[in-house]
């Protein structure tokens, strides 16, 4: 069975009334794990969709480039957000569900949020309603206060960006810790341990932006570092 016709028939069974809770838990392990991450991203971007007060075709279309969906695969991918869209459960339901879901794996659901920021700019506004949902979100999953806003500024334009915040480090950490925890990131971000995450393969696309940001960051620390240390001293 496809992964389509798994989520399809989880999200079917939602529709016939049966609860959030028991469809949640038949997927709580590989490669089920996948088919929730993927449902998660669909419930919760269809209902963010609404934040704005419309659901635009660009908004559908980034859903569409965040699972890089097959021709063969359109109708029931299309069938499934439809489904996501009808569902009576509200967003914190889901977004709690997930987040115990996923308690021991952060990697995870922050690899959804990212999924959830793409699908908000799709249309090129960030409505601030869109940032509460977000942020709301974001709290429901554990994330702290600099974690949200880390994935804020990597993708709305003309939010502050820090580096460091990137990175998850703090101003002033030796340089030689900050390329440690740059090279663990890069590693972890890779798109084999995203696999083993249970991010489904459609969605490998998450990791390229993330990797250019955390690449991005380090070049900008080490660079601001090799300034300071060329910097003529005075006396």
């Amino acid at each position: 069975m496809s992964l389509w016709s798994r989520i399809t028939e989880a999200l079917s069974a939602l529709a016939t009334g049966e609860s959030l809770a028991t469809v949640f838990d038949r997927l709580r392990t590989p490669p089920e794990r996948s088919v929730a991450f993927t449902i998660a991203v669909i419930a919760l971007g269809a209902k963010m969709a609404k934040a704005d007060g419309q659901v635009t075709r660009d908004e559908v279309a980034a859903f569409r480039e965040v699972f890089q969906i097959a021709a063969e695969d359109e109708q029931q991918a299309a069938r499934v957000f439809n489904l996501a869209r009808q569902d009576i459960a509200g967003y914190g339901e889901y977004a709690r569900r997930i987040s115990t879901m996923f308690q021991d794996d952060p990697g995870t659901l922050c690899d959804l949020m990212e999924g959830l920021f793409h699908i908000a700019l799709a249309d090129g506004f960030y409505h601030p309603n869109e940032n509460a949902f977000l942020a709301d979100v974001s709290r429901m999953f554990g994330q702290s206060e600099a974690q949200f806003r880390s994935l804020r500024a990597r993708f709305v334009e003309g939010a502050p960006r820090d580096p460091h915040d990137v990175l998850g480090v703090a101003p002033g950490t030796p340089l030689e810790e900050v390329r440690q925890i740059w090279r663990k990131l890069v590693r972890d971000n890779h798109p084999d341990a995203m696999i083993a995450r249970g991010v489904p393969t459609e969605a490998i696309r998450l990791a390229e932006k993330r990797l250019a940001d955390i690449n991005r960051a380090w070049d900008d620390i080490r660079g601001a570092a090799q300034a300071r240390d060329h910097a003529p001293q005075h006396v």
